[in-house]
């Protein structure tokens, strides 16, 4: 079949990714209504394109913290890549660096911090943490991160509990025999997630600055309260995600609270957003309300499950060419451009 956009991706792993693997991947909490909203929530904000604007040469390229990516799309944090493919994570690193783009790094990685760093050296990687109970397992993966040369360090703020994922309790989902959480391989027993912190408070990033020189992104923040609350806390960047829906169930669709949490900022910190992004004219909206990147998390995965590395760039590559081409219609030459004059919300 031509592969032309990613629900062509989505169908694809859909139709040839075991059905453990992919009613994971898929699952969202509850009812699966916030997971639904993330995407819906893009067709309500409609564009006021400017004409007669000269577009012949286009410049799409973003900084984030300092760093020049190919364009405002970097990789979410998501678990058990081996899932999708064989070489899991190495596969992601490396199309990340040939698109020249940020891969976040789970936590929850098959492949190893070590393995994914060889994987594509030079690469632009943060790495994302959860606090587990044993802190100086917690420690040690900061430490590994910023040894092996990672930029960045995602603190994932969403998942004191892991959300009820109907299909993964059906399943009786766990990672294959021949599949390890790397990172934590002793420290503790897969799904779980009991080893996981419920007591991680604010404070806690005084801590996480203390072990660190890498700059603190927080992941998970949904409020003009929270996003006030990580800026007076010292953070460099904030993602606004609901952990793609996973988690609690009937919370606002990311794009929606994009706006409330970017106003509060009010530039203080880069402000990114994940959840429901599928073209790249959404992610020409995410910046037209004051995102600085996108992140993808399924649409990675479903480009790993199709062919690896290639596919992932694929994945990518349309993202960037639909941004490119939205962009161009919209009547911005460079992302400089781009502002909230471009997006009205639709009454429908």
């Amino acid at each position: 079949m031509a592969i032309v956009c990613l629900s062509d991706f989505e169908a694809y792993a859909k139709k040839y990714l075991p059905k453990i693997a992919w009613d994971y991947i898929a699952a969202g909490a509850d009812d699966c209504t916030t997971r639904d909203e993330n995407i819906v929530a893009y067709k309500r904000i409609r564009f006021r394109p400017r004409m007669l604007r000269d577009v012949s040469v286009m410049d799409i390229r973003a900084k984030i913290l300092g760093s020049e990516i190919s364009f405002p799309v970097g990789i979410a944090p998501t678990g058990f890549h081996q899932l999708a493919w064989p070489d899991g994570e190495k596969s992601t690193a490396r199309a990340a660096r040939a698109m020249n783009t940020c891969y976040i790094a789970s936590t929850y990685s098959t492949c190893t911090l070590e393995e994914i760093s060889a994987a594509a050296p030079g690469g632009l990687r943060w790495f994302q943490l959860y606090i587990h109970r044993n802190r100086a397992a917690s420690q040690q993966l900061v430490q590994r991160a910023e040894a092996l040369g990672f930029q960045g360090l995602v603190l994932t703020a969403d998942l004191p509990y892991t959300g009820k994922r109907r299909d993964d309790v059906r399943n009786g989902f766990r990672l294959p025999p021949h599949m390890k959480v790397k990172n934590l391989e002793r420290a503790f027993e897969v799904c779980k997630m009991s080893l996981l912190d419920p007591s991680v408070t604010w404070n806690d990033i005084y801590w996480l600055r203390s072990l660190t020189r890498l700059p603190i992104i927080i992941k998970g923040i949904l409020t003009r309260e929270d996003a006030e609350l990580a800026v007076r806390h010292g953070v460099q960047g904030i993602i606004v995600s609901n952990h793609g829906g996973r988690q609690l169930d009937e919370g606002p669709a990311t794009i929606d609270a994009l706006v409330e949490v970017v106003e509060a900022v009010r530039g203080r910190v880069e402000v990114y957003v994940d959840g429901g992004i599928r073209k790249g004219s959404d992610v020409l909206k995410a910046l037209a309300l004051g995102a600085k990147c996108v992140f993808i998390g399924r649409p990675a995965l479903w480009g790993l499950a199709y062919k690896g590395e290639e596919g992932l760039r694929d994945v990518l590559r349309i993202l960037q060419d639909e941004f490119r081409l939205s962009m161009a219609l919209a009547g911005c030459a460079s992302v400089s451009e781009i502002g909230p004059h471009l997006v009205q919300f639709s009454k429908l």
